[in-house]
């Protein structure tokens, strides 16, 4: 493993330089179980070490808890990192599937003081409009975000799950450094209206789970069986039950693509995300969520890892094989609006 830094690229026109893959901080202490929180600490540095400079997070993540656990790393490196977090979803403590989102104005006031505080910083590099509100037009959300970083309270907007038109009308009130979405092997819905309106409008595209959420790494291969019932994954109905074992079977060819280049399944997995740069023609940051110092580094030494098209041309069916929808209710994703 070479200690040589990631390449870097511009977050959308006019948005911070990132080092081409970023960091989802999520699974540090929330959704996935158990975890060692010296470990994930230690994960932090080691990323920053390899040239991971964007680091994501929400309020949502562990009720706030994960702001807090992320804070004393960011205040450690302030002009080296490139903090995002995120407002509009709030989940219920007693039953995490029940989901409220909320866009309007003082929501959102309310939302980015508090952050700002649990994370111990003057001002949020990336502030992302988590989910969309569809009772509160989007020009309105975004005029709200944009007072923000007129007050200097945030630097660059970003938005997440919205669809192509969501994103041209948010454009048109205030420049939009970043669109996060889900985009893997496993899911590509993004690709027929989202993509290229972020293409027309230099919008960044940061790609959250592109690992499947650890499906296509091959570390669990049924929710219900493999992992602990605190684990936000096993209510996903494509890791479950018999979706997951035929869903299994697609990773065959990742697998082969893998041994052709001496690497594993999830590099694999990140490097197809990473050259779709180069296939529709924008900026794209990953953000492969870990805990581990040593799952970090395998997943920075996929950015230097090029497919051929005849291995992108192998892996090009399996979207449209996967069996079950990536989350029990749609009605939040942009594929859900379309």
């Amino acid at each position: 493993m070479t200690d040589s830094k990631i390449s870097t690229v511009e977050l959308g026109r006019g948005g911070p330089e990132v080092g081409v893959q970023g960091l989802g901080c999520m699974g540090m202490s929330f959704a996935y179980g158990p975890t060692d929180a010296d470990e994930a600490r230690a994960t932090l540095e080691r990323a920053l070490e390899l040239g991971v400079t964007l680091y994501d997070t929400a309020d949502v993540y562990g009720f706030g808890e994960n702001e807090k656990f992320v804070s004393p790393f960011v205040r450690a490196h302030r002009d080296e990192v490139v903090l995002a977090t995120k407002f509009a979803l709030s989940l219920d403590h007693e039953d995490p599937t029940k989901r409220t989102i909320r866009n309007d104005r003082p929501y959102i006031r309310q939302c980015v003081e508090a952050s700002l505080q649990r994370l111990g910083i003057d001002v949020i590099d990336l502030y992302y409009m988590h989910r969309r509100d569809v009772n509160v037009p989007i020009e309105e959300t975004v005029g709200a975000m944009a007072e923000l970083v007129r007050e200097g309270k945030v630097k660059h907007l970003g938005l997440s799950e919205v669809t192509g038109a969501e994103l041209r009308a948010a454009q048109a009130v205030h420049p939009i450094a970043a669109l996060q979405s889900e985009w893997s092997l496993f899911s590509r819905d993004i690709e027929d209206s989202v993509v290229p309106a972020a293409r027309e409008l230099g919008v960044a595209l940061v790609p959250y789970s592109p690992l499947g959420r650890g499906f296509l790494t091959g570390s669990f291969a049924n929710a219900d069986k493999d992992l602990t019932t605190d684990d936000f994954r096993r209510t996903m109905p494509r890791f479950t039950g018999d979706n997951a074992a035929a869903n299994a079977e697609l990773l065959e060819p990742v697998r082969t693509v893998a041994e052709a280049h001496g690497a594993t399944p999830g590099q694999v997995a990140l490097a197809w995300a990473q050259q779709q740069a180069q296939v529709h023609g924008l900026a794209v940051v990953p953000i492969p969520g870990t805990r581990k110092r040593t799952r970090v580094e395998e997943n920075a030494a996929a950015t230097r890892l090029v497919l051929t098209d005849e291995e992108l041309a192998l892996l090009e069916p399996i979207a449209s094989k996967v069996a079950g929808d990536r989350y029990a209710d749609m009605r939040f994703t942009s594929a859900g609006r379309e």
